[in-house]
């Protein structure tokens, strides 16, 4: 472990796409040998029962007790078929879903939701549903799924949210500082656990500081982040084929990275052009060598 401060992990969502089978992606993500020294939760994205219940006593031979829901995610590709948010505006769906799940499968479901995807009020028709199951928790993105990730997180709906649910509720959305932090802490004082997304890709050191309440650094922050990162690339360079498809991962993950290095404003464009991984290399060493200047 490079950075700390992490209590439970949810995994990659797996998605089936109407054939009864698990890819092997999916599979690297969950296998026990792969996770031995974090807490995962496997997690699944669907609008159909039967998928949920294969999924479920897939992760069940595993030795998981807990599989949660994505009900959050924004992307229109996926929304638009009825998955993610664009599932909140049928609580008649997750109601038989949610129903089927808890008669004939053990599995302990946890929800990522988000407010909705049309509106925000999606969330108060659903949130009865959820009432009558036993989950182990509900994680509430303060968004419609139509911003994706734009404009401003909805407070008041969050708060509102508080009173119609009697589940343990976890808050997620915009969490990038250990001061962003602290105000939210402030503002719901009752909510004792919190899930952090882009934030902590931005900044892996966020969840150790806050956990500490230290907005500090170590002093060997950047040879930290270089030994995981160079970790990261070693990992994907063995799992993808091929130069492209790695440079285009290795960036995906820049778009975020490069929030910690204000001090190469040009270091996302560069990584984007570069054509190997011998110029790819040059290019991070330069920003981190910037950065540590």
């Amino acid at each position: 472990m490079y950075f700390g401060g992490i209590d439970q992990y949810i995994a990659p969502y797996i998605r089936i796409n109407g054939k009864p089978e698990i890819k092997s992606a999916n599979e690297r993500d969950i296998l026990p040998a792969n996770n031995s020294s974090i807490n995962l939760i496997p997690q699944i994205i669907t609008k159909d029962a039967g998928e949920f219940l294969f999924v479920a006593k897939y992760i069940q031979k595993l030795g998981y007790s807990e599989l949660n829901w994505n009900l959050g995610c924004p992307y229109p590709m996926v929304a638009k078929r009825g998955m993610g948010s664009g599932l909140l505006c049928m609580p008649e769906k997750i109601d038989e879903i949610l129903n089927m799940v808890s008669a004939e499968t053990g599995i302990q479901v946890s929800v990522k939701m988000r407010l909705g995807y049309e509106n925000p009020q999606e969330i108060f028709h659903v949130l009865p549903v959820l009432e009558k199951y036993r989950l182990a928790n509900i994680t509430i993105h303060p968004r419609i799924g139509k911003q994706l990730y734009r404009g401003e997180v909805d407070l008041k709906a969050f708060e509102d949210c508080l009173g119609h649910s009697s589940h343990k509720i976890f808050y997620n959305g915009d969490i990038t500082s250990v001061q962003s932090f602290r105000e939210m802490k402030d503002r719901f004082p009752t909510i004792n656990n919190w899930m952090i997304g882009r934030g902590l890709i931005a900044d892996p050191f966020l969840p150790v500081m806050i956990k500490s309440d230290n907005p500090e650094y170590p002093e060997n922050r950047y040879d930290v982040f270089n030994s995981f990162h160079d970790a990261l690339l070693s990992s994907y360079e063995e799992a993808l084929s091929g130069q492209k498809h790695l440079l285009m991962k290795m960036y995906s993950f820049w778009e975020y990275f490069i929030q910690s290095f204000p001090k190469s404003p040009k270091g996302l464009k560069r990584i984007k052009k570069a054509q190997n991984i011998r110029v790819y290399r040059e290019v991070v060493k330069q920003i981190m060598d910037n950065e540590a200047a």
